[in-house]
Order: structure tokens, then C-alpha cells, then sequence
């Protein structure tokens, strides 16, 4: 199947589009339920303002992307690793990260084996 050109809307349903690519396309407001799109690529993608709700995004990899601003609540972050990020404003239960990072590393300096 191939579309091109100007499109006002398609509604998709009970279909098989594994292995689609969507290139130079506007897909701004669409809706997405009950979808399977593991394996599947965004690059240089714009997904500011998206909402991700009750969605597994385990296994999932994120480079060189902006979360600023970005929410996360009641989610599952066991073995979640961050590295080489930007913190700045970053918060987890409302305690800086920057604090903790700054606490922890003095601890780890002073010889003593927790935080607390």
C-alpha cells in the first residue's frame, strides 16, 4: 500500500504495517491504541507534548533525546541506567538529583559507606 501526497485524515484499524516507514510526515495529533510498535525506530522525531500512557517501554533505549520538562509518574524505573545526562532541574520525589549526586560523592570522599 502506498500513500503520498496530502492526506486530512486515515483511520486505520485491525491492520498489519509492520515494517512501514514514515518519512517527512506530519503525524501531529493522531491517536495510537493498543498498538504494537516494538522494534520500531524514531529518529529526529519531534514527540514534545506526547502523552505516554500505560505503555511498556522496557528494553527501550533513548540517545541524544530532550526530556526537559518531561514527567514521569508511577512508573517502573528497576535497572533503569542513566549516564553522561544533563541534570540540572532534575527532581525525584521532589529531591534534587544534583543534591544527591553531590551528596553521595561526598560520602564515597569522606570514606563513610551510605548517605545516611
Amino acid at each position: 500500500m502506498q500513500l503520498h501526497g496530502a492526506m486530512k485524515q486515515l483511520d486505520v484499524r485491525g491492520s498489519n504495517l509492520s515494517g512501514s516507514e514514515f518519512v517527512d510526515s506530519n503525524l501531529s495529533g493522531c491517536e495510537f491504541q493498543q498498538v504494537n510498535l516494538s522494534g520500531a525506530s524514531f529518529n529526529d522525531g519531534n514527540l514534545s507534548g506526547c502523552d505516554f500512557e500505560n505503555d511498556n517501554l522496557s528494553g527501550a533505549t533513548f540517545k541524544d533525546v530532550n526530556l526537559s520538562g518531561a514527567q514521569i509518574e508511577n512508573a517502573d524505573l528497576s535497572g533503569l541506567a542513566i549516564a553522561g545526562c544533563r541534570m540540572t532541574g532534575a527532581t525525584i520525589d521532589g529531591i534534587s538529583v544534583e543534591e544527591l549526586l553531590a551528596a553521595y560523592r561526598s560520602s564515597r570522599r569522606s570514606g563513610r559507606s551510605g548517605l545516611g
